[in-house]
């Protein structure tokens, strides 16, 4: 069982030969164990989970061998893997090669490995386990630490979160920081990013109209109703004044919940909302625990395109769209927080007017 577990993750080793590479070299090893370990790593904290869930294997006999496989086998060899990895990258970064993001999502993912955890929920289990390993007959106490069962698909839907979730998580920020770069530039083919940037608005109302989501000439009459009635509204303008197709899942996971798109305008806060017209209101920060759905957070990541419009709108080959997946995929490799699923939303931009087909996106953040 120890080696078993163990050996289900991928691990970075360290290759005596890797010192007479190029450093494009060097750091494509990194990105390509990046990649291999996103592949593996889920399954692996899936059955370290299904381990620690199952009674039979915490019985007094095999208490010392756990906390030999948990904490020495696992959690420390995932602190010694971040420390090599740290100074491997430390080595190549006057190369101009490293992805820095990296850096902060080692160092987040060490504060969790630490025991020291963020989360409250389960901020007790763990100081426990760390302190008393003997805690982990608890059953309790090995749910919270446990969490749910996620596939490979990540921990957004899970039933119970857990630390072994959010290790999950924190192992799978690291890897995007390496390996999500190159993604999005590959992604980029009959279109290019002329512009990135994060942008953190004031407090805002979207106000709009439901979309039928096909881009028919009844759809674009829907949008064309809205923008005119919209264009009468000039002192609630809120500075962010493009045609906007705008998404969201009510704060719910996408398997969960489809898609509702909507046409309008971000307008300033507490905007009147006109008669057979739906709002939205954005807040600057969310200071408390997330809820689900609204307020949204008025903070985005904003990319501005050029290129062919039909590869901009491209859905094969794509998770959603070309747009939407190259934002994504930035903000995923420069390692920023997308809050999904309570806070998640997106929006197509106008730049020319709802008529003439969008070429910039917006992508909900937390900075």
């Amino acid at each position: 069982m120890k080696n078993d577990l163990i050996n289900e993750f991928c691990w970075r080793e360290e290759n005596p030969g890797d010192s007479v590479l190029k450093d494009e070299e060097k750091y494509k090893a990194a990105v390509d164990w990046a990649f291999q370990a996103r592949c593996q790593n889920p399954a692996a904290f899936d059955k370290l989970t299904e381990w620690l869930l199952d009674d039979k294997e915490w019985t007094d006999e095999k208490l010392e061998e756990n906390e030999q496989i948990l904490m020495q086998g696992i959690l420390g060899r995932f602190r010694a893997q971040n420390d090599s990895l740290r100074q491997y990258l430390k080595e190549l970064e006057p190369s101009g090669l490293v992805n820095t993001a990296t850096f902060g999502r080692l160092d987040n993912f060490d504060a969790e490995l630490s025991g020291n955890t963020q989360i409250g929920k389960f901020r007790d289990a763990v100081a426990h386990m760390f302190s008393d390993f003997s805690s982990m007959k608890d059953k309790n106490i090995r749910k919270q630490i446990a969490g749910g069962i996620t596939g490979p698909a990540g921990t957004c839907g899970v039933d119970f979160f857990g630390y072994i979730n959010l290790l999950k998580d924190c192992d799978m920020d690291v890897q995007f920081t390496l390996f999500m770069p190159d993604v999005a530039k590959s992604q980029q083919k009959g279109f290019k990013v002329d512009h990135f940037e994060y942008k953190k608005m004031p407090a805002m109302r979207f106000i709009g109209k439901e979309s039928i989501g096909d881009l028919s000439d009844s759809d674009m009459q829907i949008a064309a109703d809205t923008m005119h009635a919209l264009d009468s509204m000039t002192e609630y303008k809120s500075g962010f004044d493009y045609d906007v197709l705008f998404i969201h899942h009510f704060g719910i996971n996408v398997d969960l919940e489809h898609c509702h798109p909507f046409w309008g305008r971000f307008m300033k806060a507490d905007t009147p909302v006109p008669e057979g017209f739906v709002s939205f209101d954005f807040v600057p920060k969310i200071t408390d625990e997330y809820a689900a759905g609204l307020p949204y957070i008025s903070q985005f990541a904003y990319a501005v395109f050029s290129g062919d419009k039909k590869e901009l709108s491209k859905k094969e080959g794509y998770d959603v769209n070309a747009m939407y997946d190259v934002t994504r995929n930035i903000i995923l490799g420069q390692g920023v927080l997308i809050p999904y699923p309570e806070k998640y939303w997106t929006a197509e931009v106008f730049l020319d007017g709802y008529a003439n087909g969008s070429s910039a996106f917006m992508f909900s953040v937390e900075l």
